[in-house]
């Protein structure tokens, strides 16, 4: 078998609190196969973007990575990284598209100066190789070349999504994480940015974490899904088996919560 791109063990991450530390990340380890789209789906505050952070070591104080934890990416524990090697290896080898990325854009710049910003920062390349290079992200993404004279503000919600996958994607990471990406996004653009990103993972062949609380919509797309309650990492499987044949009672119940378009409706339970 192939190494894996993302190998977790025993992630175990505290928010330090003046009387107490709250337990936020407990124990958690998975790995993520070359080319795979790996879902890590639970409720609001479970740990999912905890993990994200921290996997960038983007996490900060009060943040606290508990001593024993490893996130190994290209054979290397991130969290052993020193700042010069951590400035590489961002963007690189890892990319993240935030949560509600499409407000991640500079409004005062154009499109064009935020890719240069990017290329510039991790390579030597000069500017009219920049918007080369652009030209060809934004293809990759259907969004036509002139945009990149535009401002953010001049690009619709679904463009502004696709224009910051696409600067992620400048440096060809071997793993995108994609944290809640299609939140404020209607359920058509919702369709098209995932169809999108499904195109390019086959055809650059990088990996994706995609973390949502939207279990019905992960399962869509994911080749394996996570399921995540209070830190812990409490199911995991391939997606199809999480949805016809759930074995926790918890991912029971989170397809339980979800209505039905048809039949009649499965009674709600909340978890214990």
């Amino acid at each position: 078998m192939s190494e894996p791109v993302l190998s977790i063990r025993n992630l175990n991450i505290d928010y330090v609190g003046a009387q107490t530390d709250f337990h936020a990340v407990k124990n958690v380890s998975f790995d993520i196969a070359p080319g795979e789209f790996f879902g890590l789906a639970g409720e609001s505050g479970c740990g999912k973007s905890t993990i994200a952070f921290a996997i960038s070591r983007l996490h900060r104080a009060p943040a606290l990575i508990r001593k024993g934890s490893e996130i190994v990416v290209g054979g290397r524990n991130v969290l052993d990284l020193e700042e010069e090697d951590l400035r590489s290896f961002r963007w690189r080898e890892v990319a993240m598209v935030f949560q509600s990325a499409m407000n991640s854009l500079n409004p005062v710049l154009t499109i064009e100066t935020q890719f240069y910003d990017v290329l510039k920062a991790h390579t030597n390349i000069s500017r009219a190789e920049a918007r080369e290079r652009a030209t060809e992200l934004l293809k990759l993404v259907d969004i036509a070349p002139e945009r990149l004279d535009s401002y953010p503000h001049q690009c619709s919600g679904g463009m502004r999504q696709r224009i910051v996958i696409a600067i992620c994607l400048a440096l060809k990471p071997k793993l995108l994480i994609m944290d809640e990406p299609t939140t404020a996004l209607d359920v058509v653009v919702q369709r098209e940015i995932l169809q999108r990103i499904e195109i390019l993972r086959r055809q650059l062949g990088f990996s994706v974490l995609f973390i949502t609380h939207d279990l019905g919509l992960m399962v869509q797309v994911s080749d394996r899904i996570g399921i995540m309650l209070e830190g812990e990492l409490v199911e995991i499987n391939d997606a199809q088996s999480i949805y016809k044949n759930p074995q926790h009672a918890y991912t029971k119940r989170l397809w339980a919560s979800m209505p039905k378009l048809y039949g009649n409706q499965t009674a709600r339970e909340t978890a214990p």
